[in-house]
C-alpha cells in the first residue's frame, strides 16, 4: 500500500513536535503517562462506539454469493466451490478438472460406493442439448450411476427435454443459488 506524501509530511511533523516537547518539558514523564492514558481511553471509546454502531445498523450485506459472484470465479475456483457444496451434501469428492479431465470435473462417491460425475460450467450463455448429451456420454464411458451438470447459466428447454428420464441432474444458476441458500441455513 502506498502512503501519500500529503499524509506522511504532517504525520512526520507531528511526530517531531511530540518528541521535541517530551525532551523540552522537565516533567515529561508524568505528562507522557497522562497523555497515554487519555489516548488509550479515547481509543477504547472509539472502538466500542464502532462496535455498537455496527451491531445496531441493519445488515444489508449477505454472505451468500450472487450469480455474478459465482461467474466472477475462475473455472478452477468454481469447480472447488461446487466440490465443497457436494461435500456438504455428504459426498466424497475427487477433483479431476483441468486439461485432460475427459469431461469430468468432479468424481463423487457415496457411502454405499455408488459413483457419480459432475460437469461444472461457469457460463453466461444458455446450456444447449449438446452439452447434456456430452455429459451423458461421459457418464456411460465412466460407468457411473449418475451425472450432474452444475452451471451458472440457464439450461434450454430442449436440453432439459433430452435429459428427461436419464440419470442426470441439471442444476442451473437459479437452482444453484437455492441449494447454496438451503445449505447455508443448515450450517
Amino acid at each position: 500500500m502506498k502512503l501519500k506524501l500529503s499524509i506522511i509530511l504532517p504525520l512526520s511533523g507531528l511526530t517531531v513536535l511530540f518528541f521535541v516537547w517530551l525532551l523540552a518539558n522537565p516533567a515529561w514523564v508524568g505528562e507522557f503517562f497522562r497523555l497515554m492514558q487519555m489516548a488509550a481511553g479515547l481509543t477504547l471509546a472509539v472502538v466500542w462506539g464502532m462496535l455498537f454502531w455496527k451491531w445496531k445498523r441493519p445488515s444489508t450485506s449477505s454472505s451468500l454469493p450472487t450469480l455474478d459472484d459465482l461467474y466472477a470465479l475462475t473455472p478452477y475456483e468454481f469447480e472447488n466451490y461446487t466440490a465443497e457444496l457436494f461435500r456438504r451434501k455428504g459426498y466424497d469428492v475427487t477433483m479431476r478438472g483441468g486439461s485432460g479431465d475427459m469431461g469430468v470435473d468432479l468424481l463423487l462417491t457415496k457411502e454405499d460406493g455408488q459413483r457419480a460425475i459432475v460437469q461444472c460450467k461457469r457460463y453466461r450463455h444458455t446450456i444447449s442439448p449438446d452439452i447434456v448429451r456430452e455429459l451423458f456420454g461421459t457418464l456411460v464411458h465412466e460407468r457411473v450411476t449418475h451425472g450432474f451438470l452444475v452451471t451458472t447459466a440457464d439450461i434450454s428447454k430442449n436440453a432439459r427435454k433430452w435429459a428427461k428420464n436419464k440419470p442426470l441432474t441439471l442444476i442451473d444458476g437459479t437452482l444453484l443459488l437455492e441449494i447454496i441458500t438451503a445449505l447455508d441455513k443448515k450450517a
